[in-house]
This record gives structure tokens, sequence and C-alpha cells, in this order.
């Protein structure tokens, strides 16, 4: 509070001694004046500054703190009374609800007082700010009437008309209060625009509310038209601090928003729309068009954007944006002020003045041509059979290029005549390896410039030939770019194509028709169990069958069994077969698409394949073969006879037949260690350049069903294995010792495991429910165990009813388990094991004594038993008792030993003898008689 309440107002900050001083305090904390505070307030008071102090009660609320004495401290900083100067309010949000309200405490301490207190609106604004002459002077007052702004007309030399008269010359666009600037600049037409302030983000030209931030938009605003009637259209641009839109308005009795221009994506703070004009047409396409300075953009350096206009409208997007930094590295604040009406070199165009900071920079408008390009080759085809000509001493087939240019413009007025070109000539453009060659220098790209008048065609030729190459499917590409040569004259049309292709093809040898028809044949199998053969060549009626590619005439006994994996057996071989029975396929191909579990190992052809064959990896799970390119050659050219009639021919192996041009090879995919699928798919489509008479006979759809068996160990083990009950009387009473059990689960496979559940069957009750095991802990580790106790009634297993072994008989009785026992059930959801990952489980249980004591037995074992499961749905399979172990604590009984009476009265009389013989001792010893003393040694010889 010192600080400011005696440096903000100094005369050195521009502070004047009869203003009227305001200081507004909005704090979350305690001041950090201390002591000072006193000494502060008592300053503000001799320098008649009001304080306004608004306590944010966000912090102490979150934390639970009190915040009595924060308030007390605020409204000590306040000035009296705390009713009008203290705001309390519970968070940050909160401010917002408060601002009315101060706001009109703060203007209630200025404005003009006595007769005229009204005009204190007129006082915030600034007069002059703009001005337009229509019939009547039109100034625009920035920041009148609650700081929107209006503006006022009056006829040259006379007052302005009473407050009553110039409703129809006032207009208020927002009814809240800003700090906006209403009336920055207005413009003649049909009818009147003027730019909105306040708290509009969106510069809108119409009554109503805006919506958006507190800052002076519509500054200043014009009405362009973007045809060249009588109608006028409105812009209201939008210069808020991040502004980058502003409307252009079709001519109403009410304006309303017709677009939004959109400015470059630049940080905040831009200025956009800040100024504005409207300029005629620039790339003369007959429509005016605008432009708007932005004089923030770039750090307060500044640019300019331009519009085009359209049919009743300007297009949404600029079309050319001019930036300070292009143009001086000392520009500021570039795009202030612009105009565009004047042609200021003579040249038949208008030109652009643009202010700065300091500054005013004209930017000359450029001629727009237009060029039009034609390009023609000779022959429009490549024979590489018939060679026409030679090159470097060897047959090539040649050809020649004609390419012809033609420029004009729509400018009017003074124009230039000729235009200078610069252009360039390739041969495979960006294509490695060379098919063709200029016959000027044997290269691939030639550059020239060329000058252009307006009006006129030139054309030029360029000779070229074909090298020898096999490839020759993919058609020739000639291509020609053009540019202007003069960065200072005229510009393309952006219209004009800079760039012209044309594809060349290769002359096909398939018939007099030159169209290919062939018939490309695909069949495949593979050695995964339960696969099903997707193509179409089964029988008629029959359906796909597992393991067997040609189908079953029996579809309701066909099932699909799944193909499990086990160590070891990762890899899947998928044999394929393509053929082709008619013409020419060029370019042909063969796409293999796999399931996301599958992963591509290798390729290899048939000894007897011969043709060549070419693979190259694509996006995902996809690999795209080359089948005998350029061309896979037809059965005309090497076939032989048919079959005789009803011969047998093996769909994917046909051991009769023509000798038919083939390629046969095998495929090896391996399955995916990360990605778990429920089934695996194998997808092969065969294609060519060439028409394909029976398209339905391309593709093959291999698939079938997949289980996991994952490679898991299962272990346990116990740190008590036998244990011996002893009689009743020979050791204390109570339970036995406690003894813990581990099971380890142990993954060694290459995939990670989930949804594995452990289980544990515990014997626990015998006879009349008697506990003789009981679990008192279990420790998991990344697991979650339930335990279940024995149910009340007794449990059925299959049909057989489970019957406790009653004590008496344990004596025939060599194995207690669940069969002849109640069991506690531990069920353990195992959490993702991957790769390598274990997880272990400690089961703690205790041996109840008294069971065992009562009971008549030598030696029992019990047996628990622990198992892996995993959920019907689940993608896992488990193989049958792998999975599953055992573990067992012996019981034994310890012998009673009889003792006799007379053994215990010997042993009694014999430790008295004894006692007695040891006392005797002792006495003869002198061990009790006492010793006497040196005075009763003296008194006795006296």
């Amino acid at each position: 509070v010192l600080p400011g309440s005696t440096e903000a107002f100094s005369p050195e900050r521009g502070g004047r001694a009869d203003a009227t001083r305001l200081m507004i305090v909005v704090t979350d904390g305690e001041s950090h004046d201390g002591e000072e505070l006193p000494e502060a307030l008592a300053e503000c008071e001799r320098r008649n500054v009001t304080r306004y102090a608004i306590a944010v009660l966000g912090h102490y609320l979150r934390r639970q703190q009190d915040p009595e004495d924060f308030i007390r401290e605020i409204k000590y900083i306040a000035s009296d009374p705390d009713e009008k100067y203290f705001f309390n309010v519970t968070d940050e949000a909160a401010l917002n609800d408060i601002v009315d309200a101060l706001g009109d405490r703060i203007f209630s301490l200025e404005g003009t007082h006595g007769y005229n207190e009204s005009s204190f609106e007129l006082e915030m604004s600034q007069i002059g700010f703009s001005i337009h002459l229509l019939e009547v002077r039109l100034p625009g007052r920035a920041g009148s009437g609650p700081g929107k702004g209006w503006s006022r007309g009056g006829v040259g030399g006379q007052r302005p008309p009473a407050p009553g008269a110039l409703q129809k010359w006032k207009i208020i666009l927002s009814p809240s209060r800003g700090s906006g600037a209403g009336g920055y600049s207005g413009m003649g037409g049909d009818t009147a625009g003027f730019g909105v302030g306040g708290h509009s983000r969106v510069g809108e030209m119409q009554r109503g509310r805006g919506e958006g931030t507190t800052q002076p938009r519509g500054s200043p605003c014009s009405p362009p038209s973007t045809s060249r009637g009588s109608g006028t259209e409105h812009t209201g641009p939008n210069p808020a601090p991040w502004g980058t839109e502003g409307y252009p308005v079709p001519p109403q009795r009410l304006l309303a928003p017709a677009g939004t221009l959109h400015a470059d994506k630049k940080p905040q703070d831009s200025r956009f729309g800040y100024a504005l004009a409207a300029v005629p047409d620039l790339n003369h396409d007959g429509f005016n068009d605008v432009v708007v300075g932005a004089p923030l953009e770039d750090g307060h350096r500044g640019a300019v954007y331009v519009y085009h206009g359209a049919p009743g409208t300007l297009l949404p997007h600029y079309k050319q944006r001019i930036e300070a930094a292009a143009l001086g590295p000392t520009l500021s604040y570039f795009g202030r002020s612009v105009d565009g009406q004047l042609d200021l070199d003579g040249d038949g165009l208008v030109d652009l003045a643009v202010g700065a900071q300091g500054a005013a920079v004209l930017l000359r408008s450029r001629q727009i041509v237009q060029v039009n390009t034609s390009l023609t080759v000779e022959p429009s085809s490549i024979n590489v059979i018939q060679k026409n000509c030679q090159r470097s001493g060897t047959g090539a087939v040649c050809l020649r290029a004609r390419v012809c240019f033609r420029a004009g413009t729509r400018a009017r007025g003074q124009r230039d005549r000729e235009i200078e070109l610069r252009y360039n000539v390739s041969l495979e453009e960006r294509t490695p390896g060379a098919r063709a060659a200029f016959d000027s220098g044997a290269r691939r790209l030639l550059q020239r410039r060329l000058e252009l008048s307006l009006g006129r065609q030139s054309c030029l030729r360029f000779p070229f030939h074909v090298l020898d190459t096999t490839d020759y499917l993919r058609p020739l590409s000639f291509t020609v770019r053009l540019a202007v040569a003069e960065s200072t004259g005229p510009v393309l049309d952006e219209t004009s194509p800079t760039t012209i292709r044309r594809l060349i093809p290769f002359f096909k040898d398939c018939g007099e028709d030159d169209e290919c028809v062939t018939d490309l044949v695909l069949r495949a199998t593979t050695d995964m169990v339960g696969s099903r053969y997707g193509a179409s060549l089964r029988r008629p009626g029959a359906e796909p069958c597992a393991g067997s590619p040609r189908g079953c005439n029996r579809p309701r006994r066909c099932r699909q069994s799944p193909h499990v994996l086990r160590k070891g057996r990762r890899k899947v071989v998928v044999d394929v077969v393509l053929e082709n029975r008619e013409e020419n396929a060029y370019n042909a191909s063969l796409l293999l698409r796999f399931s996301s579990n599958l992963h591509f190992s290798s390729l290899a052809l048939q000894d007897t394949s011969p043709v060549k064959l070419e693979c190259t990896a694509l996006v995902g799970h996809r690999r795209l073969c080359s089948v005998g390119y350029p061309v896979f050659r037809s059965l005309a050219k090497v076939g032989d006879q048919d079959p005789p009639p009803g011969t047998p021919i093996d769909p994917v192996h046909p051991a009769h037949g023509p000798a038919r041009p083939q390629v046969s090879f095998a495929l090896e995919l391996e399955f995916s260690c990360s990605v778990l699928l429920d089934r695996a798919e194998v997808t092969l489509e065969a294609s060519s350049d060439s028409t394909e008479a029976t398209p339905e006979d391309n593709v093959v759809r291999l698939s079938a069903p997949i289980r996991y068996e994952p490679d898991l160990f299962l272990s346990s083990d116990a740190n008590l294995h036998r244990y011996e009950v002893h009689p009743l009387g020979t050791f204390p009473h109570g339970h036995g010792p406690e003894f813990k059990t581990t099971v380890k689960v142990q993954n060694f496979g290459c995939y990670p495991v989930r949804n594995l559940t452990l289980r544990m069957a515990l014997p626990a009750l015998g006879y009349h429910r008697a506990t003789f095991l009981s679990v008192t802990r279990v420790l998991a580790d990344n697991a979650t165990c339930v335990l279940q106790n024995p149910p009340e009634e007794p449990r059925q297993r299959g049909t057989a009813t489970v019957v406790p072994v009653h004590p008496e008989d344990l004596l025939h009785v060599d194995r207690l388990d669940c069969g002849n026992t109640w069991c506690q059930e531990l069920s353990c959801r195992l959490g993702r094991l991957d790769r390598g990952g274990e997880v272990s489980i400690h089961v703690l249980r205790t041996v109840h004594n008294d069971f065992f004591r009562r009971a008549k037995f030598r030696s029992v074992k019990v047996v628990s038993t622990v198992w892996l499961g995993v959920p019907g749905s689940s993608v896992l399979v488990l193989e049958e008792g792998a999975h599953r172990r055992e573990t067992v604590l012996e019981i034994i009984q310890a012998k009673r030993v009889p003792v006799s009476l007379w053994i215990l009265v010997g042993s009694i009389l014999g430790g008295l003898l004894l006692l007695a013989l040891i006392i005797f001792c002792l006495w003869k010893l002198g061990f009790f008689t006492r010793k006497k003393l040196p005075e009763e040694e003296e008194k006795e010889e006296q």
C-alpha cells in the first residue's frame, strides 16, 4: 500500500494535484506492509486516496484456515465506511459478481456536477477520434455512452441538436458497461456503420449484444461494396487483443452479421481489425476487395491482410498476408491505418498505403496474367518392340513433345505487353532410374526462359528418346513447370496452372483390340488345424470343413476345431499357387493381408516356379508382391493340351492339366507374442492392370480359431512336511505349530498371460465338523484371493455325498482329502504375468492337536490340491492335469509308554537317601559349623 500511495500518483507518473485518486486492493493474503501499514494508510488519507479493498477467501477456505485476521486487516485498509468500500468474495471466480457494483461506485467519484451531471457519459468519450463527411459532419466519440461509444451528426457551423433529436443518430450497440470505443470511425454510404466496442469479441454490425472481452473493436469500419452496384455492405472489424475475426454485413435496415473474416493463427494481442479499407478490384475478378490491418501481430510489428470479394460477400480466408518484418527491420505497428483508392505510380492499378509507427508504406499493385499451357506428344504411345531411331549406337524409340504458351490479362488501363517466363521440362520427374532422356544433352531436365507477348501463342518442340528398359508397364511422364521470371513485374493468376503433366503409355501386346483380358486363379492351403478355406472353388452345395479346402458334402458334420499354440509351435505355413489362364497380366500383384496376431516370417518359391516374385512391406500387416514383373505371361504362349474329360483336378496341386504359367510359393507366418486374438486370418488377393475375366477366384481367405496354451510352471512347497502329535498331558494344551505353504506360478512363454485363476482345496473339518486344520493368513502379491469356508450342509460331488471319516476309523485310513473331509476353498485371481514373470501365494495354516489326540491312528496324510484355471471365454487353454499339484502334510501320533508304580516309589526313596548322604558328608566337612568372631575368642581366653 505504501509504495502505491506514494509513487503511483506522483507527478512523475502523470498524476495531477487536483485529480481524484482511487486505489483498488484485490488480495488473497495479508499485506506486506507489516508495521508500516498504519503509516501507509495515513499517507493515503493525507493524499486523499479512496481505497477499495476486496478480500478473496479462496486460499483460506481451501486450506480450512480461519480468515478472521485476514478480513480484519483488509477492512482496516479500506476507506470508511466498510459497507461501501469493502468487498468479500469466497473465491476468485466470484469476482465477476461484484464488477457492476464496484463500477457504479467508481464512476460516482468522477463527473461534472450541477445542472449538467448527465453529461458524464460524454466526458468518457474521445470526440473527434474519427469523422466522416456526409451531408452533415459525423464525428465519432470513442468511449462515450457508458464506454460504448456513439456518433453525432450535425450540419456544418451548427450546434449539435438537443438530446431528444439525437436519437436517430445515436447508436449504442450494447447496454452493458465496458470500455469500448464505439464511433472509432465513421464512413459514408447508403447506411452508416459504426464500430462496436464493449464486451463484443466478435465484430457485429447490428443492434444487440456482443459477447467476448472488454476491448475496443470495430475501429474503424467501412462500407465496402463487393459488387459494383448500388448496394453497400458494412464490415465491422474486431481489434480485440486476440482479435482474428471481422464481419461483412449486407445493407439492411437493421444490420446483421453475414460472415466472418479469418486471420492467421497467431498468438493473442494482434488487434486484427484495427484498421479496414475497401479497395477497388485488386485481382481483376470484377469484385471489390478489403484490406484489414493487425498492428500488434508479430510482437507489435504488425501485418496487413487482403481479402478478395465474391458475389454478395467477401471470401472469409485471406489471400495475401503482408507482414512488417518482410518490409523493414524498424517498422512497428504496421497496419494501424490503411487506404487503397488512388493509383500513385500511374500504371492504372490501385495502390495501397499503410500507416505504421512514424512511417507510411506504399504497396504497389502488380498486374495479374493468365498463362494457358498445352502439351502434345507424337506418337501417342511408346512401342518398345519397334525401334525407330538410333541413339548412342543402339536402337531406341524416339518421340517429340510440343509445348505451347498463351498469356492474357483482365487488367484495365495501361498494361505490360510482354512478360518473361521461366519454365522447365522434365522426364520421369522424381523417379529413380532413367527410362528416357532428351536428345539435347541426354538429360532428363531442361530449364529455359521465354519472352511471351500478351494475346499471342508461342510453341516449342522437345525431342526425346526412350531407353531400353524392361519396365514398360508404367506410363512415362512428361512434366512442364512454369513461373514468372521477374520478381517485380506481373504475377500469375492463382487459377493458372503452373504444372502440366502428360503420361505417355507403352504399347501392350494384347491382340488387335489392345485390351488384355486375363484370368488369374488363386489357390491356398494352410497347416493350421481347423482352418477354413474361403475361396469359391468348392463343389456346389458344399460347406467349408475343418482342415479341408474342398468343402464337405455333409455340412452338419463339419466343425472347426481350434488350432492350439503350444510351446515351440508358433509358426504357420500357407502354400499358395497363382495361375494365369488367359492373356498377359501386366503389373500382376498379390496382396497379402493377415490379422494382427500374425507376423510375416519368410516367403520361399518352389523350385519349379519360373516366375519371379518380389515382395515389399506396406503399412500394417500387409505385403504386396509383384508377380513376374512387368508381365505375367499368358496361356497362349506356354500352354498345353487340356486333360481328358472327367479327369479329377486337385484345386491346389493339380496332377494333370496344361502347363499353365503359374507361380508356387510357401508363405511362413509367425504368431505374435504381444497380440492374442481368438482367430487367425490370412487373405490373399491377386490383381493386375489387365481386365480380369473372373474376379471371384482372385481372393482366398483362410481363417481358423486359435487357442493359446501358455508355458506355465506351477510349483508348491511347505516348511512343514511331518508333524508328531503327542499324548494329552505330555505337552501344554492348545493348537499346534503354524506352518506355511507357498504356491508359485511362473510364465516361461513369450506372450503375457491374463485372467488366470489359482484354486486351492484345503482339508479343514472332520467328523462332527471338528477342525483339524485352519487357515490363519493368506499373503499374495499381484493376486486377489478369496477364502471360502466349508458349507453347512454336506457337499455333493457328482452323485456321491462326502462323508467325513470318524476319528476311531482313522486307523484304517491313510489319507485325508476333500473326498472324506470338508475343505476350505481358496480362489485367487492372478494379475498380468509378463514374459518371465511370476506370482507367489503364501498360505499359513495351524494344526489342531485336540482332534488328533482323540483319534486312533498311527499315521495319516493330509493332502491339499492346487490347480490353475481359465474362464470359458478366454483364448487360453490349459492341458488337463499339467497344472495341478498336491501338497502333503503327514501327521504321526506318538506312542504312549506305561510307567510302573514301584518304579515311581523306588525313584522317590532313592532320591531321599541320596539327599541324606549329601547332607552327612557336608556336616562332616564342617560345612554347617559357624566360625567364631575374634571378640568371642578373646572373651573365652579371659
